[in-house]
């Protein structure tokens, strides 16, 4: 026998089960505070776009590894290049947390070399493959990616400066000099060790390795007594 909704020409809807699509293409589940669904859809993003890239990738692509659809994507982010510029401002803030972290971790200047140019190494070799944002992007081109990373080299370049002012009393601009020149030492050796694993050095020799050839450099500067003040 038809049902008296059936019978009195009324249609019933039948929710699509958990976990299904909704008519606009929304995969249901359960509706995650916007910045717990922000970080998710950042996390996406970041294996999209170390896989392939900021050109090869596509926001289809990354609303299917987030399990939402686009149009959702879009509600947090309006293009593209947005969701690429939030995340190169996380892989830089990551940075310059693990430097400066690598840098306040002791008062021995010889393991604090060692610290700084093993925060280079531990960064590239983190699975995140975040470090593809700020030593290999394929968006150079951009001016608001060139600003991003010109500023973390300076953040960084500035807090490994202040250090060697404080303990030699170099003239600001050679202490920036040398602190640049630290950064460019273990940010190429870094990227060449993780693109070329066959070269088969161990990440341990690796940071020894390079944090030796640093400390013997910026070791012949004579640390400053204050006693001479």
């Amino acid at each position: 026998m038809p049902s008296s909704a059936q019978s009195s020409g009324v249609r019933t809807s039948v929710a699509p089960p958990s976990g299904g699509p909704t008519d606009d293409g929304q995969v249901r589940g359960a509706r995650l505070p916007r910045e717990a669904r922000r970080a998710q859809l950042l996390d996406a993003a970041n294996e999209v776009f170390t896989t392939r890239g900021y050109h090869a990738a596509a926001m289809d692509e990354i609303a299917a590894a987030a399990g939402i659809s686009k149009p959702v994507l879009y509600q947090h982010f309006d293009s593209k290049l947005e969701l690429y510029l939030a995340l190169l401002d996380r892989a830089c803030d990551a940075l310059v947390d693990v430097v400066q972290g690598a840098l306040t971790s002791t008062d021995d200047n010889a393991e604090r070399v060692v610290a700084v140019i093993g925060a280079f190494y531990d960064f590239v070799s983190s699975a995140s493959g975040e470090f593809r944002f700020v030593f290999e992007s394929d968006l150079t081109g951009d001016g608001r990616v060139q600003e991003r990373l010109w500023r973390v080299n300076q953040e960084v370049a500035d807090a490994i400066a202040a250090v060697i002012v404080e303990d030699t009393r170099l003239p600001l601009e050679q202490a920036k000099l040398l602190a640049s020149s630290l950064v460019g030492l273990a940010q190429v050796g870094a990227r060449s060790w993780v693109s070329d694993r066959s070269a088969a050095i161990g990440l341990e020799q690796a940071k020894q390795l390079v944090s030796t050839l640093a400390w013997r450099g910026i070791s012949g500067f004579p640390l400053h007594d204050a006693r001479d003040a």
